[in-house]
This record gives C-alpha cells, structure tokens and sequence, in this order.
C-alpha cells in the first residue's frame, strides 16, 4: 500500500486561495459552477475489458473496433502505472488551456479509468466555449447526493450455512475487496483490525489502491484488513460548505455511516457490542475475511456532490476493488432522455464492465410507488426489511395496566412502583410553560424542582423536536440525572402521528411509548391519579405509580421480514415524466431496520449513539452493505462469474416467505406502518429477501454482458447522441436495439402490454446435469406461457426459455406473477413477472 502525505491541507489552501480571487475579478460577474465533463476517447476501463474479451477467447460482435483503441498513445500500460493517470491528466490539462485561454478556471479532477473526462469549477461562457469543441462530447452540472450486526448472520443463516460452505467465517470472503464510497471509516475500531486470526492475510495482489496519512488519520491507519483509504472533496471546497474541522479532510469518518456500512460487510467476526455499558452480543460482516477499502465523498454536514462521487468510483475501480457499495441515492431524479444517462451510473455502468459488481441502496423515499432513486439494470438495488430481532421495553402503571415501550434501557430495581411526576408539573418558580413551551421535553435541568423529582420517575414529552434532532433523549436523560431521577418516561405527543422509533441506549431506567394512544393511556392514569387543593387547584400529592420493566433482552418470536415503510419502491420511473421502465425494482431487500455495527467515536449522525464504538441504524444504507458482503462469499466461490451472474445467484434463490411461513408483507404507509401492511408485490422487494446460502448453489443463472446495456439503451427513443456522449460508442454499431423486458434479467417487468408479447430468456448451468420442470402464475388479466415446460440440461449449458404474454383484460394497474424452474437435483430458480399496463381487443360496440 502506498501513502498519501499531507495532500488534503495543499488541496484546501490552494481552492482556498483560487475561490478568493475568483470571486473578487472585477471582470466577471458570471455564476461560477461545477461540471463534469466527457471527453469523446473512450476511458481506459473499456479498453482492459476488451482485452480480458481476446484473452479469453470471447468475442462480442466486433466492440474492440469500436473503441478505436489505437489512438490511446499509452494503450500497453495497466491502470495501476503512474504515467497513464499522468498521460490523461496532461491531456484535460492542455484542452482547458487551449479553450479557455487566460482565464480563469479550476479543474477538481481527472477522470482517469471508468470515463475519460474532468470535474472543472467554470463561468457560463466557459460552458458554451467548452461544449463547442470536438473532443468534448457531454457536460453536466455537477448535482448532490445524500447517504440512503450482530443477530443478521444468524438470521440469514451464515454460520451453520453459507460460512461453512466456505471453511467457516475465518475464510468467508477471504481474497475479495470491498470498496466503500461513503462518508470514510474510523480505522481504531476493532472490526477493522488484522491481527483477530492466526491465519495469515495478505493483501490481494490484483489491489493497488493506497491510503492516505494526514492528522486525523495517521500511518499505520491502514492494515492488511483496511488496505485503502481516500477521500474526495474538491467539489464541496468549491461550492463553500466543507468545514476541515468537522467533516475532516481525510478518509477519516467523522458521521459514523461509513463505519457503520463497512462493517456490516466486512467486519471481523466477534466483536463484542458494547453500548452504554451493555454488552448486546457480538457482531460479524457478512464477509468477515474480506479486505475493505475506502473512498470517502460524503460528509457529515452537507451530504457529497456528484463530482466528487464519480473521482471516488473511478479510482476504486483503478485501484482493483471487486465489489462497489453505494449507501447513497441522488437528491432528485435526474433529468434527460432517462433516468440512467447521468455521470454516477454511466460510470457504474464502465465500472460493471471491468467485472465490478455494484451495490446501491433503494433510497429512503418509500412507501409511494415510483420513489425508487436506484435506476439502471446494471446496478444491484437493495430495499429494507426487517430482520426478527427486536427489543423492547415496558412500563406498569399503578392500575396494572402495561404499556409496550422502546428503549434499551435497564430497568427499575426489584420491580419496585416509582412515583411518576410530569416534567411540566415540576417547574422551579421561575419558569412556567407560557416562557417554554418545550420545557416538557426536559432539556435543561436549570428549569425543574429537584425537590419534586429526586428519587422518582420523570415524565417527558417526546416530539417532532427529536426527529428533528432539536432535542435529543440524551439531554433528558442528563436532566434526570442532574435532578436525581430513578427513571425517564417520554409520551408521544400527539403530533408525532405512528412515527416509528428505533431502540435509543439509555444508561439509566427509561422508557419511550412510541404510540399516541398508549401515551394518552398514560397521561390519563396520571392525571387521574393526581389530588389537588380544592380551593387552589394546586397539586398536593402525585398519586401515579409505575415500574419500569428493562429492555436489553431481545425477542425473537416476530414476523419477519418485512418491507420497511421508508423503502423506496418500484416502477422504476425511466424519466422525468414517470415513464414506467422495463426493469424490476428494487432487484432484493436485506435486512436494513435496527442494525447493530461499528461507529465513529466522533460519530455525530446519531446524536443518541455519540460517543459510542457501536450504533444501532436503520436504512437502506444497512441493506446495501449486506448484499456487498454476501456478494463478496459469491465471488469467492465463483471467481469467473460476471456482475450479472452474481446478480441472478442472489435474485433467483431468493426467500418469498417470513419466518412463519406466510408471505411477506410491505408496510405501506408512514403513520402506524404495522397496521398498514399488506402482502409485498415485486416493486417492494424485487424478487425476494435474500438467501445467502442458496446464492452459492444457484443452479441456472441468467447473464447479461455490457454490449447487451448498451443495445437496451440505444432502444430508447432519442438516446443515440447521449449514448454517444457518454461512452464514446455509436448506437449505429450494433445491429438492433432490446427493449428493457428483452434484457436477460432474472425477471420480467413489461410496462404496456399490447394485446400480446413474447419474452425470451436464456439460462446457463453453473450446477451438475439437471432436468427442469416449469410452473408459473400469471399476473392479474394477462395469461402466460412458458416453454419449453420440461427440459434437461447439461453443467455448463445452456437453454432459451420463451415466455408468451397475452392480455386478457385492459387495466391501468400492476399486477404480478411468477414462474418457478424447479430441478430434479433441488434447484429452485424464481422468476418474478410485472405487468403494468394491459390492453386487450376493445370488444364494445358503439
């Protein structure tokens, strides 16, 4: 591994200095902006494909013509030699002087490997200068992006399952590289260090990747677990909203969710899970043994800009990473002919061609249709479930009544029954409600009669204030503690309508009634129980008792999974418009709700975890990571699958069914999401809930190549000149276009069923001689026909399944099916169908 000194502080200084000046020339009062810019010459990612092509004997209709790769000057240097990067950037550097001579200008990076181009800090007349030459061939405004264990190996059944299968967790995913592009790691933290096994644990020899060393992540940062560390934030410098002391010029995670995904992936097996002094069992990666690197370009304060995203994917990719996580979605959709023409998956897309398997979160938008903020078929899109751990707490009233709670929190002693005394009633004589309105949220021990409160359990208000992140539970849990309280109550108030709370660490009893109705349950026993001054109206005696029953225990006996309400869910919207794509949506879900991992010691994403080695979150953030790592135990077994084939192991051995053996239900509203559930369809969990231990045993796998993207992109109307621009090729070289329902996708998504449609899909044998059966059911209004029903096929074969869809019913609403391939040696292969919309013969007479 190579180092990095010092480069962050030169880098600021200097963008320091040039935004100065650049702001202060009299002679421009031109809005200045970040644009990633394309150059025409392919990158050199498309030209090492080509060659790993030829070396293998395959050909895919003629693409090495296309490249034009004779005009690359260094075309026999790898992307791991110097010159190459330094060839390219000299290249960027003498175009700009050339179009923009004498002025003023800030190129932020050369794109080197996935796309041949630059991140460039530009005036409006500089644009139109820029898009006026030959050699560039697309510009776009820089946009932002925002970031979307310890039981989750048990519940996906690693240990006794996919783990053995590899020689047990002290090999499970050994060899492979993981690359994070998040808000950097905390390299102290013991799921990042080496020295957990006896085993020896070199660094893969296909990674070149280096690791940076500055203040706050000094030499010896990285190890033979952590084997590469950068961080990007050129375009944030530009824009004014980097803060060096906050968001940390280095790799260095000051937000704890990049920590938090990295181990969720990859961190090492047994580590203890410490919080608030409570010891919750001990955490594991999905792929323990394999080595992590990290590329930070989104930070604690403002999220990340697209600029500096696409640096970080390009030089994962140079650098050798096999698998590529993305917890993060686009702040809006982009704009254009479609939804996947935009510089982050365009260079995913270059990324999957150079054999990278890409992860991305769904997004936290659901659960509207059409919020999904994953677009494009090459790109491994995870949704959230819930996993059937959960903790939970509980409070007796004095009436015997008990009221369910969250909290990890300890408990009242003995069962003892408490006095309960509401903050608001417990005021010191200089503070009155009219003053603060929020005093019940017991923020500041200075306004509270200790007197009243010492020795009993305090009653609190929780609000949208604490979603917000204006009050927190960790500032009224340091008033009880100020005022001697036994314990913390908080209520729901009624505006925070069925907000779903995660389990919040308390060092002291406590608890937090989630629901409005219990809450009200609650403040009715109180108040009832109150004995007040006939004539003054003044409380003379707190007559409610309560314990407070602890909540460190987990409890494994619910559903799950489930669909998480803040999922993001399919159509897959192709374009501005809401155009429904041919692609399924989210392609899996993975457990993502309450996930123990490893946090920042500076973390500040959660205010209630600060502090803290080890944070409980909930997102699609956490889903991604799981199926990185598990992709990571794919790889591994299989070293020559492609992205594609990685993708239809882990979608075509997908679970349908909870734990119980029902189906498994979406949540579909935000309020009370568990009274709002219904049986999930394929646009909320795509094909299923991940089975980690069929994924290695797949059986039949369906594989798709880059040229068969590009056909599928070249299908849509008007993309020719973007397709172009994008990736220096001609849709006119290949010989027909696919519509998105043609690609060879473990699924079929057909947007407008006209009358009838024929879908063909081809499977290859990764397994031993096999006969299949076909079954299948059809959507809602459409009948489905598979052939061949029945056939045999041989290891390493393959065979073309036609599918024929008629509609048999005119509807403007989705409906699903399925079709099942079931083999004589115990391979199941699920197939999940969507059709949107049906049009049948008009039969009505007028």
């Amino acid at each position: 591994m190579g180092r990095i000194y010092g480069v962050h502080l030169m880098v600021l200084l200097f963008l320091g200095m040039f935004m100065s000046s650049f702001c202060q020339d009299d002679d421009s009062d031109d809005f200045t902006a970040v644009y990633i810019v394309t150059l025409r010459e392919v990158p050199a990612a498309h030209y090492e494909a080509e060659l790993r092509r030829n070396s293998n004997g395959i050909r895919h209709g003629g693409a090495s013509e296309r490249l034009n790769i004779h005009k690359h000057r260094y075309r026999n240097i790898s992307r791991t030699d110097k010159r190459y990067s330094s060839y390219i950037a000299r290249v960027h550097d003498s175009l700009l002087r050339r179009v923009l001579r004498g002025e003023k200008y800030l190129k932020l990076y050369s794109y080197h490997y996935l796309i041949n181009g630059f991140a460039v800090l530009v005036t409006p007349d500089q644009v139109d200068k820029l898009s006026r030459r030959r050699e560039v061939a697309n510009m776009v405004l820089d946009f932002s992006v925002r970031t979307a264990t310890t039981h989750t190996p048990q519940f996906l059944g690693l240990p006794q399952g996919a783990w053995v299968q590899g020689g047990g967790y002290e090999s499970a995913g050994e060899g492979m590289v993981i690359g994070f592009i998040d808000t950097g790691i905390d390299p102290t933290h013991s799921s990042f260090a080496d020295h957990t096994s006896e085993h020896p644990y070199p660094v893969p020899a296909h990674f070149s990747g280096i690791c940076e060393v500055t203040r706050d992540f000094p030499s010896g940062s990285c190890n033979r677990k952590l084997i590469g560390a950068r961080h990007f934030a050129a375009s944030a410098i530009t824009r004014g909203v980097f803060n060096s002391s906050q968001d940390f010029a280095s790799p260095f995670d000051g937000d704890g969710h990049g920590t938090h995904t990295a181990s969720i992936a990859a961190g090492n097996h047994g580590i203890p899970v410490v919080v608030a002094g409570h010891h919750f069992g001990n955490a594991s990666g999905m792929a323990p043994r394999s080595h992590i690197a990290v590329y930070k370009a989104l930070y604690k304060g403002f999220g990340g800009f697209a600029a500096d995203v696409v640096a970080a994917i390009d030089q994962a990719a140079q650098d050798g990473v096999d698998i590529i996580s993305l917890s993060i979605t686009p702040n809006r959709r982009p704009p254009g002919v479609a939804t996947f023409f935009n510089p982050i998956d365009m260079a995913l897309l270059s990324a999957v061609k150079a054999g990278i398997f890409v992860v991305q979160a769904a997004g936290n938008t659901g659960p509207s249709p059409k919020s999904m903020s994953s677009f494009s078929p090459w790109i491994f899109t995870v949704g959230s479930a819930s996993h059937d751990r959960v903790y939970s707490n509980s409070i007796i009233l004095g009436n015997n009544v008990t009221i369910p709670g969250v909290g990890l929190a300890p408990g009242t002693e003995n069962d003892t029954m408490y006095t309960l005394i509401s903050a608001v009633h417990a005021l010191n004589n200089s503070t009155t409600v009219a003053d603060d309105m929020y005093v019940g949220e017991c923020q500041d021990s200075s306004k509270f009669n200790q007197d009243l409160i010492q020795g009993n359990l305090l009653i609190c208000s929780y609000s949208i204030r604490f979603v917000l992140g204006i009050s927190t539970v960790n500032h009224a849990l340091e008033t009880a503690k100020n005022l001697s309280a036994v314990g913390v109550v908080f209520y729901m108030d009624a505006f925070v309508i069925g907000f779903q709370l995660n389990p919040t660490p308390m060092k002291i009893p406590g608890i937090i009634i989630p629901s409005p109705e219990d809450s009200k349950v609650l403040l009715k026993y109180y108040n009832y129980s109150l004995e007040r001054d006939i004539m003054t109206k003044r409380i003379v005696k707190f007559g409610a008792l309560a314990t407070i029953c602890g909540g460190f225990k987990a409890n494994y006996s619910s559903s799950a999974p489930k669909i998480m309400y803040y999922s993001a869910r399919g159509p897959d919207p192709e374009d501005n418009f809401l155009d429904d794509a041919e692609i399924m949506k989210p392609n899996l879900v993975a457990p993502g709700n309450s996930i123990w991992a490893a946090w920042s010691l500076v973390g500040a994403d959660s205010v209630e975890f600060q502090g803290e080695n080890f944070a409980m979150m909930s997102g699609t953030s956490m889903a991604a990571p799981h199926i990185a790592g598990l992709a990571a135990l794919v790889r591994q077994k299989f070293p020559n699958f492609s992205p594609s084939a990685i993708a239809s192991a882990l979608s075509t051995t997908a679970s349908l069914y909870d734990k119980n053996g029902g189906p498994i239900m979406a949540q579909r509203a935000y309020a009370f999401p568990d009274k709002n559930q219904s049986p999930a369809t394929p646009f909320d969990m795509g094909s299923g809930f991940v089975n980690a231990t069929a994924a290695l045993n797949p059986g039949l796998i369906f594989d798709s190549s880059y040229d068969n993207y590009m056909s599928f992109l070249c299908g849509i109307n008007g993309s020719a000149p973007v397709v172009l621009n994008y990736t220096g090729e001609s849709c006119w070289v290949y010989n027909s276009t696919i519509a998105g329902a043609d690609l060879n996708l473990p699924s079929i998504t057909i947007a407008k069923l006209n009358q009838s449609r024929t879908v063909l899909r081809s499977v290859m044998n990764v397994g031993g001689n096999e006969t299949y059966s076909v079954g299948w059911s059809a959507p809602f209004g459409v009948s489905v026909k598979v052939s061949p029903a029945h056939f045999y096929i041989a290891s390493g074969e393959k065979q073309v399944l036609s599918v024929f869809f008629n509609s048999t019913a005119n509807s403007t609403t989705a409906s699903y099916g399925r079709i099942g391939l079931f083999g004589n040696q115990g391979h199941v292969v699920n197939i999940p169908l969507s059709v949107i919309v049906k049009v049948t013969y008009n039969t009505t007479k007028t």
